[in-house]
């Protein structure tokens, strides 16, 4: 009996979670989202030729990786790393920021999973994503 309650307590759980993903306003708006929103496209048009190249991609956790290394000149790599450790730490402040803005920070990784599906759907073709069977280009 206690399997059967622990099981459905469970089950609840990961349903209010599910509608809270989908009930949060991902389209939010606050100074501190246009900042990171803003310092993301501004690197947007230096990660692009990498993306193009296979260099680097759009990993199944809302963040993006380098696929490829040997895709860059060894002078320019430490660069493309520079380049995605800001990336992935804007993304990790705007999952942050969008859940707090909408009053329950405790929803962060539903929203960087709802992220991650959409970046994964809007990337160009040629470029590299993750998906659960891992690498492949869309």
């Amino acid at each position: 009996m206690k399997k059967i309650l622990l099981g459905l307590i469970l089950s609840g759980i990961l349903l209010i979670s599910q509608f809270a993903a989908a009930a949060a306003d991902m389209e939010v708006n606050t100074p501190a989202i246009s900042a990171i929103k803003s310092s993301m496209q501004a690197r947007h048009g230096q990660l692009s030729a990498f993306y193009a190249s296979g260099a680097v991609g759009l990993t199944k956790d809302g963040m993006i990786a380098i696929k490829d290394a040997n895709a860059v000149p060894l002078a320019q790599r430490g660069a493309l790393n520079a380049l995605v450790k800001d990336e992935n730490a804007d993304r990790s402040k705007l999952y942050k920021e969008i859940a707090v803005a909408n009053g329950h920070p405790e929803w962060q990784p539903e929203i960087q999973n709802t992220f991650a599906g959409r970046w994964i759907d809007k990337a160009q073709g040629g470029w590299w994503v993750q998906g659960a069977g891992g690498w492949a280009k869309k």
